[in-house]
């Protein structure tokens, strides 16, 4: 339902990107910015913005088309301020959760905060038929950012926070919300994957599920990205999450001003498997990663690799950027 009597007219976009996958044509980046903040502040019919969610859908983003969404999405609410310390912080998206294997993204925000990093861990608190990381940092004790200073406060006391997406970006929950309405996916989906939430640079974790979005994304992060705002490591998603595949590690590409770098290949099969928790529950899950953290399991190989490679880049990121935290967008 709209919100607002000032209504958008929405039919000259949905014109140009509603006429299929062949036939459409993509929009500006000024032209992406104004309909995404249309529907970002509710001025957009129920109609119009359900047809232009699904003709996205069949269509793909486009570079631009990106960009323009994100640049109004991270206009809908105020920034963070950069925390203090020697590593830029690490965002974490986490919107998919677990379906056959166990969700350990909670364990890679854990050990990167043992480290002393900033990690902002974002996403959704629960999702039918998964395990979210919310629900298996609640079985951990961890409880939910409810403000800015509640996220700050537990990154000074060497904890992951972790803000559901209502708390961080109100306006873009309900965009995420109309999927139980339409039944698909839609544009913010992958928005919130490449959110960047802070005022100074951050280092943000990204994965992505379908192969055109490896192409899509890294053109994204090599051209129309400002760099200033921070580096990105994208990979291939594990069940859709950003933490490495305790099995088999995924190739991860490291973004840094403006230059693509390939940072881990992609390894071949093996029937070495790492020890991993034995059901996906968050119970279980919760109780495996305390056990990993005092050492009584060991963590798998490929996520210590990941952590070691933010560390390095959080750290150079951090050096770089000194007391220049960027600017607001």
């Amino acid at each position: 339902m709209t919100t607002s009597s000032e209504t958008f007219a929405a039919a000259r976009f949905i014109k140009e990107i509603g006429r299929g996958k062949k036939g459409s044509r993509s929009l500006s980046r000024d032209d992406a910015r104004a309909l995404y903040g249309a529907m970002l502040d509710g001025r957009v019919s129920d109609l119009e913005l359900g047809g232009i969610m699904l003709a996205m859908r069949i269509k793909g983003e486009s570079v631009d088309e990106i960009a323009g969404f994100l640049d109004a999405a991270e206009a809908s609410f105020a920034l963070l301020p950069a925390p203090p310390g020697q590593y830029a912080p690490v965002l974490i998206p986490s919107y998919n959760g677990a379906r056959k294997m166990a969700n350990l993204t909670p364990l890679l925000a854990l050990l990167l905060a043992r480290e002393g990093v900033p990690v902002l861990v974002h996403g959704v608190t629960h999702d039918p038929g998964r395990v979210t990381s919310a629900e298996i940092f609640a079985a951990l004790g961890l409880v939910p950012a409810a403000s800015v200073a509640d996220a700050l406060a537990a990154q000074a006391q060497g904890q992951p926070a972790f803000m559901p997406i209502e708390q961080l970006a109100p306006k873009m929950a309900h965009l995420l919300s109309l999927r139980r309405i339409l039944g698909v996916r839609n544009s913010t989906h992958t928005l919130v994957k490449i959110l960047q939430p802070y005022q100074g640079a951050a280092l943000r974790l990204v994965s992505y599920t379908h192969p055109e979005y490896l192409e899509m994304l890294g053109d994204y992060f090599t051209d129309a990205s400002p760099h200033a705002r921070g580096d990105a490591f994208l990979m291939r998603g594990t069940e859709g999450e950003t933490v490495a595949n305790a099995n088999r590690a995924q190739q991860i590409d490291w973004f840094h001003a403006g230059q693509r770098t390939l940072l881990v290949q992609r390894d071949a099969p093996t029937d070495d498997l790492a020890q991993v928790p034995p059901d996906r529950d968050a119970a279980t899950t919760a109780a495996w990663i305390a056990r990993a953290l005092r050492g009584e399991v060991p963590v798998p190989p490929s996520i210590l690799a990941q952590v070691a490679q933010c560390l390095l880049a959080s750290q150079a990121l951090q050096a770089n950027t000194g007391d220049d935290h960027g600017e607001h967008r």
